[in-house]
């Protein structure tokens, strides 16, 4: 008998308007195990090299984990995957909240989706019945009336339901996937993907109850880890605050992005910290399945400008960067205002904050003129400007039509030098740390498979002095000095991603979890031991940590990605111009040879390529023939 998880994975072909479902054995689900690993295995047997991101041929994937929908804070996440129209590449990007539980209680570990529809058509799956409905009538709308009809067309006041947002439907390729209007698959633009499929949503209700193989052993793990959450510094202050909380440290250690990456802090940063967000626009907290740390934040404020409603979601601290300190805008109210934008409209938030400082950049040199916008003054500082840009975008209107392509894309098209102030890695935007003050997680930037992604990599400054010890269990004991880049942070960095990696292949939220979080890695194993049955280790999840990276490496390599792109944005190898971190920079030779150092120490040849004898170890050996195709 399988525990904590179905054995069942859902197959849609939306071409054919069919379904059917698989089925694995314990031995596949121990070697993937979930996240990273399921999406990794599903892309490369799908065989989405040559394929158009956006044509029908492109499958989507939505994945759990053997352990996803237990009773324990963090347990939640679930990862959407596809070959990306940001990056032409791997994709792989996670949500929290309900929806992934209730896929796993509906009776599916994973949901996959081929082909595209004709018209516009929505899935709904109850207690494992499965339907193909018209969706004629959601077409168009945003993310939360389309919530407010699926609950009346499905009859479900606790239906769960991921949706895109007429960006979706327009297939702007950093469109992003909701569900609750509170959580986001935001990087590289699934959104687009599924509206590519003219699927406007996926529905699900499940009452279905997961069985774990020791119970008891969960309800103790759950117990002992709400407990640790309510004393634990960093869950009790994402509690109070949330991650707005981080901006007031990201700032004073000059690492905030600012002007499109120009200065590392925000001269106006105070007016966004944690305590005059919520002593303005907070209005409650909202949480995701079974967790304690409740770190989600609802906004509401009355004002005829900048109206904000507790429905809608909230600004997390990406959202603040992106449309705060990167747009030099310092008004929360406007920040609020333009994230509940994003989130009806289905834009990523991150992609979107860029683009619209790259467009704010390029006008201040004259690369974008008022002849393009209609008259619009697109300046730094202006959070007008920085609404209106949100709805050109969403539209695919004026200005808002080219930027909509990403800041990449936009930039070949525009021209004059606009590719100067172009900063992306592997053709997606960067979240909103700067590396040339955590150099380890500019490593992470650099090799995240999926472009840019600050949930791919350790943050070397929660680990200096003392805070070293949160990673002994992974054999790291020396202190880290965030702004060092040296053969031992290349070590930090390798070990650490797979630490990190432990969340993106399990479906567990970093905010709960290892390394910094409440969850320690004897009490995860632990968990998975109580939920799976399995006498399982440390060992064996970091086995599927690795294989499931070296599966995404693989991908890329097949999709034509070379050593060059794994690289940083100009800027970052360009001396800081003031602040704390003034006239730090990565050396772009130096930085070259901890690249080729971290490919050596993974076991991949000079080009990136995991060797023959890396496959084998991992269990991978079905890739050889893969890697023979990536090197020819």
């Amino acid at each position: 008998m399988a525990f904590g998880y179905n054995g069942k994975i859902l197959v849609v072909d939306l071409t054919a308007g069919t379904h059917e479902i698989r089925e694995h054995d314990e031995r596949w689900y121990r070697t993937y195990f979930g996240g990273s690993g399921f999406i990794g295995e599903m892309l490369l047997k799908e065989d989405l090299v040559d394929v158009d991101p956006l044509g029908p041929e492109n499958t989507m994937i939505f994945a759990c984990s053997v352990v996803t929908g237990a009773p324990i804070s963090g347990f939640n996440r679930y990862t959407v995957g596809a070959k990306s129209p940001l990056t032409g590449g791997f994709a792989r990007t996670e949500a929290a909240g309900f929806f992934g539980p209730e896929m796993k209680f509906a009776g599916f570990d994973a949901v996959i989706i081929k082909g595209a529809a004709e018209k516009p058509v929505y899935l709904w799956i109850n207690d494992g019945n499965v339907e193909i409905r018209d969706a004629a009538d959601l077409w168009g709308l945003d993310n939360w009336d389309t919530l407010v009809k699926l609950q009346e067309l499905t009859g479900e006041k606790r239906v769960r339901v991921s949706s895109i947002g007429p960006a979706g439907e327009k297939m702007i390729p950093y469109a992003c996937l909701q569900n609750d209007l509170e959580h986001y698959n935001g990087r590289t633009g699934m959104g687009a993907v599924m509206g590519s499929k003219n699927l406007k949503a996926i529905a699900i209700r499940g009452t279905g109850k997961l069985e774990f193989a020791d119970p008891e052993k969960v309800k103790e793990i759950a117990s002992w880890h709400r407990k640790r959450i309510k004393e634990h510094p960093p869950n009790v202050g994402l509690h109070k605050y949330g991650t707005p909380i981080l901006t007031e440290g990201v700032n004073a250690g000059g690492f905030l992005p600012t002007r499109n990456f120009k200065e590392g802090q925000f001269e106006h940063a105070d007016k966004l910290f944690a305590e005059p967000y919520h002593d303005t626009i907070f209005h409650s907290r909202g949480t995701c399945w079974s967790c304690s740390v409740a770190c989600k934040r609802k906004l509401e404020l009355d004002d005829p400008k900048y109206p904000l409603d507790k429905r809608f979601g909230g600004s997390e601290f990406e959202a603040v960067a992106a449309l705060g300190s990167m747009c030099a805008v310092d008004s929360l109210p406007a920040i609020g205002y333009g994230t509940q934008l994003c989130n009806l409209l289905g834009l990523d938030v991150v992609s979107t904050g860029s683009v619209i400082s790259f467009a704010m950049e390029c006008y201040e040199n004259g690369i974008i003129t008022d002849e393009d916008t209609g008259g619009r003054p697109l300046k730094f500082g202006d959070a007008d400007a920085m609404i209106w840009l949100i709805r050109q975008i969403a539209a695919k209107e004026g200005i808002g039509e080219v930027l909509s392509l990403g800041v990449k894309k936009a930039a070949e098209k525009i021209g004059k030098g606009a590719e100067k102030y172009s900063f992306h890695i592997k053709g997606q935007e960067l979240a909103f740390h700067d590396g040339r003050g955590k150099t380890g997680m500019g490593l992470g930037f650099a090799l995240c498979p999926t472009g840019a992604d600050h949930i791919e990599t350790p943050h070397d400054v929660a680990f200096v002095g003392e805070g070293i010890s949160k990673l002994y269990p992974m054999g790291l004991l020396d202190p880290v000095d965030p702004v060092k880049t040296d053969a031992a942070k290349v070590r930090f960095f390798y070990i650490g991603q797979k630490a990190w990696g432990i969340n993106n292949l399990l479906g567990l939220c970093n905010f709960c979890s290892v390394p910094i979080h409440a969850l320690t890695f004897t009490k995860l194993v632990e968990a998975v031991q109580a939920i799976t049955g399995w006498e399982t280790s440390l060992y064996e999840i970091l086995n599927g940590v690795e294989r499931a990276n070296v599966m995404a490496r693989v991908f890329n390599n097949r999709c034509g990605f070379t050593p060059d792109d794994d690289t940083l944005i100009r800027r970052w190898f360009e001396k800081m111009p003031s602040g704390p971190l003034k006239g730090m920079r990565f050396e772009p030779d130096e930085f070259r040879g901890w690249i080729e150092l971290y490919y050596e120490m993974s076991g991949w040849d000079k080009e990136g390529r995991p060797t023959r004898g890396k496959l084998i170890e991992l269990g991978l050996d079905w890739l050889e023939e893969a890697q023979v195709g990536a090197a020819q």
